[in-house]
């Protein structure tokens, strides 16, 4: 049955989207083409923006709900890699006719879902069509203390590094969405489904970790790690055997369905990868205690250039492209 047809911009904006801009003052309603959004006394702005494409970052099937909250979440993981809080947020949509007024109800609905969880408001944005596929942009706002944003060029050699939770669910879900056998359960597909449509932003860990600088693992763990080592002018050394998977990844690797270099260069897993002195290893894991986040240290800076990655009796391995290219 055909849903709803949708309605003119305007109409669109003032009942589903005006809406999750409530709470914010600087909005003005939507009623403006700007927002005005000041800090708070003793803060910075941090500001962020990603771009989501059915067909690349998200699949046709997938529900307007949860793509909605993917779009919010790889934005937050970007603040959450500079030690941010977020505060609001500009939406761009760029749509074409397919996307009817019920699919654009359940995306705004999984908008105002994140909303709540993570502490944001809806304060402008953009709306246009296309006759290509769905383009989804978010710019995230979110505020940090002078002086404590965490920059990649801020690592130093032998600082030892450290990744959140654990690394290439997404990719394992993305092969399972696409139809891929990966030899695994059901339930084990399932939850790296999960994984892929639905990342974990890890804010909290962000803004307590002691770290130097710090990365989210969007297009892969080395190649995102990659990014610190040139904004820092340094090398990087990944054991292998001591990056942290999941059952299902590791059940993935044991079956021989992905190898270890599809884990480390997956992407979409956004977790954070970062840097520490050497010495602040208690103060690492005391931080991660207390926010509930598992962090596992999987190797340490070095003088050089680019990341290698070793084995466990400190050979070097070839893994191929180190993550996933946009052009």
């Amino acid at each position: 049955m055909p849903g709803r047809p949708r309605p003119g911009e305007f109409e669109l904006i003032r009942e589903l989207f005006a809406p999750l801009a409530a709470d914010e003052p600087g909005a003005l309603g939507l009623l403006d083409d700007a927002a005005l959004i000041a800090p708070r006394p003793g803060f910075e702005l941090v500001t962020a923006i990603d771009t989501i494409v059915e067909g690349v970052h998200f699949l046709p099937a997938d529900p307007p709900f949860d793509v909605a909250r993917k779009l919010m979440r790889v934005n937050l993981s970007d603040l959450a890699a500079m030690g941010a809080r977020p505060r609001a947020y500009l939406l761009g949509l760029v749509v074409p006719d397919a996307l009817d007024f019920d699919w654009l109800r359940d995306f705004a609905r999984g908008l105002a879902s994140d909303q709540v969880r993570f502490g944001m408001t809806l304060a402008g944005g953009d709306t246009t069509a296309t006759t290509g596929p769905p383009c989804l942009s978010l710019t995230a706002i979110g505020e940090v203390e002078p002086g404590r944003a965490l920059l990649r060029s801020n690592a130093a050699p032998g600082e030892h590094i450290y990744v959140s939770g654990a690394i290439g669910d997404a990719a394992l879900g993305l092969r399972v969405l696409r139809g891929e056998d990966t030899g695994l359960p059901e339930d084990a597909c399932e939850a790296a489904a999960v994984r892929y449509r639905l990342p974990e932003p890890r804010l909290s860990l962000g803004m307590a970790v002691p770290a130097s600088a710090a990365v989210d693992v969007s297009d892969g763990l080395v190649a995102d790690l990659g990014h610190i080592c040139v904004a820092s002018g340094l090398g990087a050394r990944i054991e292998a055997a001591r990056v942290p998977l999941s059952g299902p990844a590791r059940a993935a690797l044991e079956l021989g369905t992905v190898g270890i270099a599809d884990v480390l260069t997956g992407g979409d897993d956004y977790e954070l990868v970062f840097t520490a002195p050497a010495d602040r290893g208690n103060a690492v894991r005391e931080a991660a205690a207390r926010v509930r986040v598992p962090v596992t240290r999987i190797g340490a800076m070095t003088e050089g250039e680019g990341v290698s990655v070793v084995d466990e009796a400190g050979a070097a391995m070839e893994i191929g492209r180190a993550g996933y290219a946009h052009f």
